[in-house]
C-alpha cells in the first residue's frame, strides 16, 4: 500500500526527473518460502526530488493565467485542483515568498486599474454607487476564488509570517489603497449614500439591499468610522435639530411624542437593515437628543396638563418611556408631575375654595384614583413618583388646615349612614380604604377625631348606622393606621351601647317584678361621659308618667353601679307615639322635644307658640325647628295658623285629624339644623383646647427628663412628639404659661435655657 501511494505521488511531479523508489523489498522477502511472511521495509530517498529549471516560471505562468481569467470573469483553462496542487508543489520547494509577491502585484496591478472607471462625471449618485458594488461584489468574489486556489500559501507561508496579511486581507488592502482611499471616489460614495438615506428619511423607497452592501464594504475596509459615521451623526443632528424646532411650533404635544416614538423606530430598523450595530448608540442618542432631550422643558410646559386633564394613558405612558431614555429626563418630568397635582391640578383648587366644600372628599378620591392609575399604568409603578404624588396631596390637602379633615370624617358618616343605598359591603369596604389613603396626608388627625366622634354618636344613639361591621372596620383601620389611643374612646362608645343592652335586659325583668308596672316601655343608653361629646344640658319639662320612670330606672341603676351620678340627655331621646286620626290609628316615630309637643293636644286643641314654650321648657330656637318639622314637613299632623314654612311669634298650632298617611308608622324626621358654623366653631375649639393640654404635657414630660434644655432643642423635640401641626408662636405661649405656673423656669444668666421644677 505504501508503495502505491508514493508511486501516486511522484507521477504529479511532470517536471520532475525520473528516480529510483524508496522502497526496495528484502532478498528475504524476495525469496519465496512456504508458510514465511513478506516484510516491506520503508527508506527514505537517498536525494530529493529535483525541479526543473523552468518548473517555477511554467507553473507561475499557469497560475496567473488562472488569476487573469478568475479577474476577467473568463473561463479558467486548468483543473482548479491541478491549480492548487502546483500552489502545494511551489511551496514546498521554497519559493513561497516570490510566490506571495507575484500575487500580490497581478492583484495589485488589476485593483488599480479599477478607479478609472469610477472617474466619470457623467455618473449620477445612484448609478455611481450601484457601480461601486459591483466592483466590490466583483472583487470580493475574485479574492475569495484566487484564495482557494492559493489556500496552501495562505495557510503555510502567510500563517507562519505574522507581519504578512492573508490572501483575503490583501485584497481588501489592495481595495481600500487604492479605491475607496481615493478622495474623489470616498467622497462620492459616502454623498451617494447619505443622499439615499436622506431620501428614505423623507419617505422615499430606496434599494437597502445596495446600502448594506456598501455600509459593509466601508465596515469591511476599516474606514466605516472615519469616512461614514461621523458625517451621517453630524448630518442627523443637524436634520433633528431643525425638525425638532419646526414641529415643536407645528404640533401638539400627543401629535410630537408620536413623531419621536416614530421616528426612533425608523432610525432602529435602519440599524438593522444596513447601519453597522456600532452606530446605534451615538444614532439614537443624537435623535433622543435633538427631538427631546432640547424640548423637555417646553413639551411639559405644553403638553403635560393636558395630557393629564384628559386622562391620556397613552400618550403618557409614550411620555414615560421616552423621557427615562433621556438624561435627566425623568427628574424634570417628576417635577412637573409634582407641581401639577400640587399646584395646577384642580386638586389644589378644590381644597382651596370654600364653595366647593360640599363635593371636596367625593373629587379628591376621584383624582387621587385618576394620578395613582397614572402612576401605576403610565409611570410603570415607579417608586419616586409614588412618593412625590403622595408627597404633594400631602402638600396641597394641608395647605388649608383642618377643614379637610373636618369634611373626611363627615364623609364617612355619610357612607356609614343608614339609608345609604349607594354601595355593598364590598364597595363600602372599598371606599373606607379610599378615604383612609386620604386621611394618611391630613396633619391635624385629632379634627378628623373630633368630628368623627360626633357623628358616630348620632349613629349609634339614633340607630342610624348601616352596619356594625362597616364601623367595626373602620375603627380597626383607624386603629391601626393611628395606635390604639386614638382610637380607645371611640371603642368605649361601643362598649357603653353593648353594656346598655346588657342593662336594659335586666331593666326590664326589674320592671316585670314591680307592683305597679308602667304602660311605657323605657330604653336608656348608659353613656361614659369620658367617652362621647359634650352634650349641653337642657331642662325640659316631661310629664309626669315620664319623669316617674326615669326615678324608677335612676333607683335601679345606682342600687347596681353605687357612686355614680346619672345625667339626663333630653335632646338625643326619641320616642312612639300612637295617635288616632279620621283615617285610623297611626305610630308617629318622633324626637323627645316633637314628643313632648305633641302630647299637650291631649289635654287641649290650640296653642301659641308662647303657651307651648312656657309648657315644654324647650330651647326658642329648638321648639320653633320641632314645630316646623310637625306642621311644616312632608308629615303634616299639626296645623299652622296662618299657614307658612317659618314659625313667628303668635302662630297657633291645632291638631289636624284629618291626616292621611300610606304607613301605619310614620317617622317625623326633625328638621335638622345645619351645623351651625357656632357649633362647628365650638368642636374645632374644643381640639384647640384639647392641643393645649398635649403641648403642656409633652413640654412638662420632656423637661421631666432633661432637666435643662434651651429653647430651640426643646422646640424641636416638641415637633416630633406632637401629632398634629402647631405654629412656633403657640409653642412660646405655652412654654411662658407652664413658667407662670411653675413647672418650669427661665436660666437668670441666659434667657434660651429653661431649666425644669420639680
Amino acid at each position: 500500500m505504501a508503495e502505491d501511494i508514493r508511486q501516486n505521488k511522484i507521477a504529479n511531479f511532470s517536471g520532475l526527473a525520473e528516480n529510483s523508489n524508496g522502497v526496495t523489498k528484502t532478498p528475504a522477502a524476495m525469496a519465496s518460502k512456504t508458510g514465511a511472511s513478506k516484510k516491506l521495509v520503508i527508506k527514505n530517498f537517498k536525494d530529493r526530488p529535483k525541479m526543473t529549471e523552468t518548473y517555477t516560471e511554467d507553473t507561475w505562468l499557469k497560475l496567473r493565467d488562472a488569476v487573469g481569467a478568475i479577474q476577467n470573469s473568463t473561463s479558467i483553462k486548468y483543473n482548479l485542483e491541478e491549480l492548487y496542487q502546483a500552489v502545494e508543489n511551489l511551496c514546498s520547494y521554497k519559493v513561497s515568498p516570490m510566490l506571495y509577491k507575484q500575487l500580490r502585484q497581478v492583484c495589485e496591478d488589476h485593483v488599480r486599474a479599477q478607479i478609472q472607471q469610477f472617474k466619470e462625471d457623467s455618473l449620477d449618485n445612484l448609478s455611481f454607487l450601484k457601480r461601486m458594488n459591483r466592483c466590490w461584489q466583483d472583487h470580493c468574489r475574485q479574492t475569495i476564488m484566487i484564495r482557494s486556489i492559493f489556500l496552501f500559501l495562505d495557510r503555510t507561508y502567510v500563517l507562519q509570517n505574522s507581519l504578512l496579511p492573508s490572501i483575503w486581507d490583501t485584497g481588501l488592502e489592495l481595495f481600500r489603497t487604492h479605491i475607496v482611499s481615493d478622495g474623489v471616489v470616498q467622497n462620492r460614495t459616502v454623498e451617494g449614500i447619505l443622499e439615499q438615506i436622506e431620501q428614505e428619511r423623507n419617505g422615499e423607497t430606496v434599494d437597502r439591499s445596495l446600502l448594506r452592501s456598501l455600509l459593509g464594504m466601508l465596515s469591511d475596509l476599516q474606514v466605516y468610522k472615519e469616512s461614514f459615521e461621523q458625517r451621517f451623526l453630524m448630518e442627523t443632528n443637524c436634520l433633528y435639530a431643525a425638525e425638532g424646532q419646526r414641529l415643536m411650533l407645528e404640533r401638539d404635544v400627543p401629535e410630537y411624542l408620536h413623531h419621536v416614538a416614530r421616528r426612533l423606530e425608523e432610525e432602529n430598523d435602519r440599524v438593522i437593515s444596513y447601519l453597522d450595530q456600532s452606530t446605534q448608540k451615538p444614532l439614537i442618542s443624537a435623535i433622543e437628543k435633538q427631538l427631546l432631550g432640547e424640548h423637555m422643558t417646553a413639551i411639559l410646559q405644553k403638553g403635560l396638563s393636558t395630557l393629564l386633564d384628559e386622562n391620556r394613558v397613552t400618550e403618557l405612558t409614550l411620555l414615560y418611556q421616552l423621557f427615562s431614555k433621556v438624561k435627566g429626563g425623568l427628574p424634570v418630568l417628576l417635577q412637573f408631575w409634582r407641581d401639577y397635582i400640587k399646584v395646577e391640578s384642580f386638586g389644589g383648587e378644590v381644597v382651596g375654595s370654600p364653595e366647593k366644600d360640599k363635593d371636596m372628599v367625593q373629587e379628591l378620591l376621584d383624582f387621587k384614583d385618576k394620578m395613582d392609575h397614572v402612576a401605576q399604568r403610565c409611570f410603570q409603578r415607579n417608586e419616586t413618583f409614588i412618593n412625590a404624588m403622595k408627597e404633594a396631596f400631602e402638600s396641597f390637602i394641608n395647605k388649608r388646615p383642618n377643614k379637610p379633615a373636618e369634611l373626611i370624617a363627615k364623609y364617612v358618616d355619610s357612607k356609614l349612614r343608614a339609608g345609604n343605598k349607594e354601595a355593598t359591603e364590598e364597595e363600602l369596604e372599598r371606599i373606607l380604604d379610599k378615604i383612609m389613603i386620604i386621611f394618611r396626608f391630613i396633619h391635624g388627625k385629632d379634627v378628623f377625631e373630633a368630628f368623627y366622634k360626633k357623628d358616630l354618636a348620632k349613629r349609634l344613639l339614633v340607630g342610624k348606622s348601616a352596619s356594625v361591621d362597616a364601623e367595626k372596620s373602620m375603627l380597626s383601620k383607624l386603629k391601626h393606621e393611628c395606635g390604639a389611643a386614638f382610637t380607645s374612646k371611640l371603642e368605649g362608645m361601643f362598649k357603653d351601647m353593648e353594656l346598655s343592652k346588657d342593662i336594659m335586659i335586666q331593666f326590664k325583668q326589674y320592671m316585670q317584678n314591680q307592683s305597679e308596672p308602667s304602660n311605657i316601655e323605657l330604653t336608656v343608653n348608659i353613656l361614659t361621659m369620658g367617652y362621647w361629646p359634650t352634650y349641653t344640658p337642657m331642662e325640659v319639662h316631661l310629664p309626669t308618667e315620664m319623669v316617674k320612670l326615669q326615678e324608677v330606672f335612676k333607683m335601679f341603676y345606682l342600687g347596681k353601679h353605687s357612686g355614680r351620678k346619672l345625667q339626663w340627655q333630653p335632646t338625643l331621646g326619641h320616642a312612639v307615639l300612637k295617635a288616632e286620626f279620621k283615617e285610623g290609628k297611626k305610630e308617629l316615630q318622633v324626637s323627645l322635644f316633637q314628643t313632648l309637643v305633641l302630647l299637650m293636644f291631649n289635654e287641649g286643641e290650640e296653642f301659641t307658640v308662647e303657651e307651648i314654650h312656657t309648657a315644654t321648657g324647650i330651647e326658642d330656637g329648638e321648639l320653633r325647628r320641632t314645630l316646623q318639622s310637625l306642621a311644616c314637613g312632608k308629615a303634616r299632623v299639626l296645623n299652622k295658623n296662618p299657614r307658612g314654612k317659618d314659625v313667628e311669634d303668635g302662630d297657633r298650632f291645632n291638631f289636624n285629624n284629618d291626616f292621611k298617611h300610606k304607613l301605619f308608622r310614620i317617622k317625623i324626621n326633625q328638621i335638622q339644623m345645619k351645623e351651625t358654623v357656632e357649633e362647628q366653631v365650638s368642636t374645632t375649639e374644643r381640639v384647640f383646647q384639647d392641643r393645649q393640654y398635649q403641648i403642656d404635657a409633652a413640654v412638662v414630660r420632656i423637661m421631666k427628663m432633661r432637666k435643662t434644655l434651651s429653647h430651640n432643642l426643646l422646640v424641636s423635640e416638641l415637633y416630633n412628639q406632637l401629632k398634629f401641626p402647631v405654629k412656633p408662636g403657640d409653642l412660646k405661649k405655652r412654654i411662658e404659661s407652664l413658667i407662670d405656673r411653675d413647672y418650669m423656669e427661665r436660666d437668670k444668666e441666659s434667657p434660651n435655657q429653661y431649666h425644669y421644677v420639680a
